[in-house]
């Protein structure tokens, strides 16, 4: 038996050796396509297949949908759930990648050309992919791609599958469905049309029939075409067989019916979510939707079967959904009152930040700003911000007017406290203490309300168990904020994450209170000049310091008690202005917040009437306000706008009678008033251009006249600052220190938070600690000669020269003034230059800052030659040919550039430049075009042994081996 065993072996073995030698992916028969194609099915497909699967169920676990927005279609439409799965999604590109190298068959079969060939022959010889399992490779790498978020890489995929299997219809229909999916989710809505309009021109085979539906249903779900949609959601949910998909693809039919006005279709839509047992989470949304779409007439019955819905502990993490229901019927039977009701209800016994409670609040909020209740609109969007998406519709809305309101509120906050205190200053005493003891009364209540709700919460996390089993999810905590917690696992930075910015300004309230957002808000003195000579033109925000308001001496230790001690009516008398002083600083504060109200109910919410209101009970009541003459200029304005000129007219009478002084009389009487309202900054932006052309060329004589026009025509342009620094730094030039002095103090007083007010300060400084100032001209010539004092000296030069060495790293450099040109629009075209132009090398491209200008430098040369071959192709690029010419270039090395300032100024190395580096001609157009360094897979070149033909003796030609980084397979562009 052995010998038998031991005869068989040799050519048992030889044939194995033959068979692999035939499946080699260099030879296209029928046993190695059916070799590669079962290797690729069972071995490494089906990891990547598992891999997939498990990404997508860690996907779906994971994923937190928002109920009372439209679905997406696809889990990554939501940017929470974007990153899971991501791992296994990796794992499966990675094994489909390696199917792809190994078992990809691109090699033609051999034809017999004796025989004659039929379409279905012609069609089989023009494939550029023989191995006929290998396009669910792609296929899947494709998916992958797509789930993981990688849509670019997805596009790219699916791209050369389409042109990979473009003479199989199927795959070719397939790969297209998903190609113009991707581009949906991009937001590319014309290359999605481009793709489905190609397609549409042929049949849809029935293998890609079931993609397609998809494809479509998210493209009209993606342009708002609910109709459509709904047709193509109901094909896809006759197709899927996953009930827990179905369930969210039923709820997701449900709203689309819902805003098609087809409440009985919605609310069948709903039963059949519910029908299909999913998580409680979608149960119970879909039973809160079900509410929101019956008939009418039955809104009594809704209503008590959610307040049922309410009563249940399982429902106690949803409370803040159930009141929103509630709310929305009332709002729908146009009953406001109850509908904020039922919203604050549900905002209070909210047990977490979420994306509902945000979305209530929301509603809540718009509905006190169009009641022109501004204190709880802020509350409410204030709230809401650090609980919802930035890509919901009306957030932006949103977020602008809590800007506005963090303005506003505070001054109508005042308006209100100051009126009711001024009010009880006049009531007899026992009257202001009845007021008082009610308002005690009303606080121990809430407290002892506070109290029970906390008990109850208490209680409840002591029974712990029972309840949890009723109660699928939900987290228990109380209603107060609270920090972004370690589950959300968001990479991105701190202060783009909404909840964690809301905690921060949560945090900073109650620690400060309620501050104007403003700059340096813990510094009196908000300028760099500490000198008392400046005019104190501060606000009481101003004055404002990290100590709390200016207290009286320490009193005794009882009566201290008894202020501090809000159940006390001492804490309250406390406050009542029932002294002259008292009530002459109540006065004061009710003035500054009418005139501030109304000047922001004009400006930005353009609530006319409100403005009118407030402005003209400041004129009324205090005729003597400090700032009367802006109101009246505000007034005059807003009247205007009204169309009501004849009271407009009133105000410039009033002004020029009793405000002859005033700037803002000047600013109304002036002719050029409404020339400078619609021409006013191109005019004054074309007059600086010009004076600082002419405070460069030494022409000082037009600097003050033109300076002189600023002042009487543009006392409040932007360019203000500008105008007062060139003035005072002429004037200075003339030998009038003081007057230079003047313009400096002005522009820090004015203008603090300006670029210019810095070095106006500094210059104040100086002379005030015992330096001289000294006139002269200051623009880029004197940068451009300047190096450093100690190195002046002949001697010091010598011992270190410029070198003319043309190897090593080399710069382009821009040298100029930031007042010259627009730095940002420079920068900006110098990137996009680089990128677009140069796709084999990055240019390092950064802004120096120098004393008196700016420098930009452009590294990653490798030599003189490259630096000046890109030197010679940027001066060739019209858009930045006007923005360069404003600067001084050179071509300098990095050692060269060190020496810059010190020992060598521009000026010298550009004499140097024209010596030894002008007459050097480039020797090659093509350098920039090759990578600057090669990098091999082990650090070094691979070589290869040439191959021999046995028969002919001759090198056999290469074979191009099969990898992904090919050109072949380059998913990169299409």
């Amino acid at each position: 038996m052995y010998k038998r065993f031991k005869n068989m072996l040799p050519p048992v073995v030889s044939g194995l050796l033959v068979l692999l030698t035939a499946c080699s992916t260099q030879h296209n028969t029928a046993q190695s396509r059916w070799w590669h194609a079962f290797n690729t099915r069972y071995n490494v497909y089906y990891n990547a297949s598992q891999a997939y699967i498990d990404g997508c169920l860690e996907k779906e676990n994971g994923n937190q949908d928002n109920y009372t927005d439209l679905l997406p279609l696809y889990y990554i439409g939501n940017k929470g759930s974007l990153q899971l799965g991501s791992g296994q999604f990796d794992k499966a590109i990675e094994k489909c990648r390696k199917a792809i190298q190994l078992h990809s068959i691109k090699r033609h079969p051999v034809w017999n050309k004796q025989r004659r060939k039929t379409a279905r022959d012609t069609e089989w010889l023009n494939r550029r992919e023989y191995n006929p399992f290998l396009w669910k490779a792609w296929l899947l790498m494709g998916r992958s791609q797509f789930q993981k978020g990688d849509l670019e890489e997805a596009v790219s995929t699916f791209s050369h599958m389409s042109r990979l299997y473009a003479t199989q219809p199927a795959i070719h229909q397939k790969a297209q469905a998903w190609l113009a999916k991707c581009h949906v989710e991009l937001g590319e809505r014309y290359n999605a049309e481009d793709v489905i309009r190609n397609m549409q021109r042929d049949s849809i085979l029935w293998q890609a029939q079931k993609e397609w539906d998809y494809t479509l249903t998210d493209y009209f779900l993606h342009i708002k075409d609910y109709a459509r949609a709904a047709a193509h959601l109901g094909r896809v949910i006759a197709r899927e067989q996953r009930h827990r998909q179905k369930a969210r693809e039923w709820f997701l039919m449900g709203q689309l019916q819902s805003r098609l006005n087809r409440p009985q279709e919605a609310y069948k839509a709903y039963a059949r979510v519910i029908a299909l047992n999913p998580p409680y989470e979608l149960e119970f949304n879909a039973r809160i939707a079900m509410t929101e779409v019956m008939a009418d007439g039955q809104q009594r019955q809704t209503i008590a079967k959610l307040h049922r819905m309410a009563a249940s502990d399982k429902n106690r993490d949803y409370l803040e959904q159930v009141f929103y229901a509630i709310g929305n019927i009332h709002l729908g039977q146009k009953d406001t009152l109850r509908a904020i009701r039922a919203y604050e209800e549900g905002g209070r016994k909210a047990q977490k930040n979420s994306w509902s409670k945000g979305v209530l609040l929301q509603r809540l909020g718009d509905l006190y700003w169009s009641r022109q209740r501004f204190g709880d609109a802020r509350r409410c969007y204030t709230e809401a911000i650090g609980m919802l998406d930035k890509s919901r519709q009306g957030y932006q809305q949103m977020t602008e007017r809590s800007v506005i309101l963090d303005e506003l509120v505070p001054f109508t906050d005042q308006i209100a406290l100051q009126d009711s205190l001024l009010l009880l200053a006049t009531l007899p005493e026992d009257q202001r203490n009845e007021a008082i003891d009610r308002t005690i009364a009303a606080l121990k209540r809430k407290e002892k309300a506070e109290r029970a709700a906390a008990e109850g919460t208490e209680t409840v996390s002591a029974a712990g168990g029972n309840a949890a089993a009723n109660r699928p999810t939900g987290d228990r905590r109380t209603n107060q904020p609270t920090f972004p917690q370690a589950q959300d696992k968001q990479n991105t930075w701190y202060f783009y994450n909404p909840m964690a910015v809301n905690a921060g300004k949560e945090t900073f309230r109650r620690i400060w209170g309620n501050r104007q957002n403003t700059d340096d808000w813990q510094r009196k003195n908000k300028t760099v000049v500490g000198s008392t000579d400046l005019t104190d033109a501060s606000t009481p925000a101003a004055n404002d310091t990290l100590a709390a308001p200016t207290a009286p001496e320490k009193p005794k230790a009882e009566d201290t008690r008894a202020e501090s001690d809000p159940h006390k009516r001492e804490y309250y008398l406390a406050q009542i202005p029932l002294t002259e002083a008292q009530q002459a600083e109540s006065h004061r504060l009710l003035a500054d917040a009418l005139f501030h109200s109304g000047v922001i109910f004009k400006d930005k919410l353009d609530e006319f009437t409100l403005s009118r209101q407030a402005l003209e009970r400041l004129e009324r009541e205090f005729p003597q306000f400090e700032q009367m003459d802006e109101a009246c200029y505000h007034l005059y304005l807003l009247h205007a706008r009204m169309s009501q000129m004849a009271l407009a007219d009133s105000y410039i009478e009033r002004l020029k009678q009793h405000f002859k002084d005033s700037k803002w009389t000047a600013v109304l009487t002036d002719p050029y008033f409404k020339e400078n309202a619609v021409m006013g900054q191109q005019l004054e932006d074309s007059l600086y251009g010009a004076t600082y052309d002419a405070f460069k060329a030494g022409q000082y004589a037009t600097v003050n006249a033109n300076r002189a026009v600023s002042d009487k025509r543009f006392p409040m342009g932007a360019n203000r600052d500008k105008f007062l620094f060139i003035g005072g730094l002429s004037r200075l030039n003339d030998g009038d220190t003081h007057a230079c002095l003047a313009d400096m103090q002005q522009l820090v007083a004015d203008h603090p938070t300006s670029r210019l007010s810095e070095l106006a300060g500094m210059i104040v400084n100086g002379v005030k600690a015992g330096r001289t100032p000294h006139g002269g001209p200051l623009h880029m010539d004197q940068l451009w000669q300047r190096r450093a004092a100690v190195m002046s000296d002949s001697d010091s030069i010598a011992s270190v020269q410029l070198s003319a060495d043309t190897q090593g790293e080399y710069l382009y450099i821009l040298v100029y003034s930031p007042d010259s040109l627009n730095e940002n629009q420079l920068l900006f075209e110098m990137a996009r230059y680089n990128f677009t132009n140069y796709l084999v090398r990055n240019f390092e491209l950064g802004i120096v800052p120098l004393e008196g200008g700016h420098r930009m430098e452009v590294g990653g040369f490798l030599n003189y030659e490259e630096a000046l071959l890109y030197a010679r192709q940027l001066a060739q690029q019209q858009p930045l040919k006007g923005l360069v010419a404003k600067a001084h270039s050179l071509i300098i090395s990095r050692a060269n550039l060190e020496l810059i300032g010190r020992q060598f100024s521009y000026a010298d190395y550009q004499a140097f430049y024209d010596e030894h580096f002008a007459p050097i001609k480039l020797t090659r157009n093509d350098l920039l075009n090759q990578p600057a360094e090669l990098i091999y897979k082990d650090g070094k070149p691979t070589t290869t042994v040439p191959q021999t033909d046995k028969k002919t003796g001759k090198a056999k030609p290469k074979q191009k081996t099969v990898d992904l980084n090919d050109e072949y397979y380059d998913l990169e562009g299409f």
